[in-house]
């Protein structure tokens, strides 16, 4: 082969490796959205599963933080943790010990403050209906909760959070694990939302359906959606959505990595 043959072969291996290089983005870099807001934009950084960050100004919360670290490699350090139950993929000891959390503003239920060592030193409880502000956002806990109640249900009333956050004049939903119940379908003026579907833990992709339906978010994320069958229909969640309100963005992430 002609030693010009063989530098231009080369030059075309270089330029395709760069090439490939350049357009490999970080799977949580390419999921993020930025939502206009007042004093600048709200990220959202879907992560995985229940997990996800919403980033303003220099503030960056966390949601149910769980997984291996690599999860939050691209995400920047929390200012402040939301953990909505008990349960491991919300609650999850080993990575709050693992993202150096213990001095770390954590906003939690009282089932969930419970189960936190001593050494978690900036601990919030919070309960249902009842708020607080965090550098100018404010944080609402709103039930959430299985239907039927009954007595041995995976998720009573009261044990748990959703939570509604004011952030730069946007209200942002997060559902945590809950069914359809009336609490949601009561919700006003929801700029985003992130709402479970997975059964038997929840609900099914047709009850969120419905209940978005009626409560309007102008963004809705579907989350949490791998149950015992594996993954909810979020395709059929969006056409169920958009079919009956297109005004209403349904944006799919990919939650689980695919």
């Amino acid at each position: 082969m002609k030693k010009t043959t063989m530098k231009n072969l080369i030059k075309a291996i270089a330029l395709m490796a760069f090439l490939m290089l350049s357009v490999v983005v970080p799977e949580v870099q390419a999921q993020q959205d930025k939502i206009p807001a007042n004093d600048g934009e709200v990220t959202i950084i879907p992560i995985n599963h229940a997990t996800l960050a919403l980033k303003w100004k220099n503030e960056v919360i966390y949601f149910d933080p769980s997984g291996d670290m690599g999860l939050f490699d691209k995400v920047e350090k929390p200012t402040a943790i939301l953990i909505t139950d008990i349960h491991g993929d919300h609650f999850n000891l080993s990575t709050l010990n693992n993202l150096s959390a213990g001095s770390v503003k954590i906003i939690a239920p009282k089932a969930v403050a419970d189960q936190l060592p001593r050494s978690f030193t900036n601990v919030k409880i919070l309960g249902n209906s009842e708020k607080i502000d965090i550098n100018g956002i404010n944080i609402e806990a709103i039930p959430m909760y299985n239907l039927p109640e009954t007595e041995d249900s995976r998720h009573p009333k009261g044990r748990g959070n959703g939570y509604v956050l004011t952030i730069g004049g946007k209200t942002i939903y997060v559902s945590g694990d809950t069914e359809d119940i009336q609490e949601m379908r009561a919700l006003q003026n929801i700029d985003v939302a992130f709402v479970c579907m997975n059964l038997p833990y929840t609900m099914d992709v047709d009850a969120a359906a419905s209940a978005v339906v009626e409560f309007k978010p102008s963004i809705v994320y579907p989350y949490h959606f791998r149950g015992q069958g594996g993954f909810s229909d979020v395709d059929k969640f969006k056409e169920l959505v958009t079919s009956q309100n297109n005004s209403i963005d349904v944006r799919l992430r990919k939650w689980y990595g695919k």
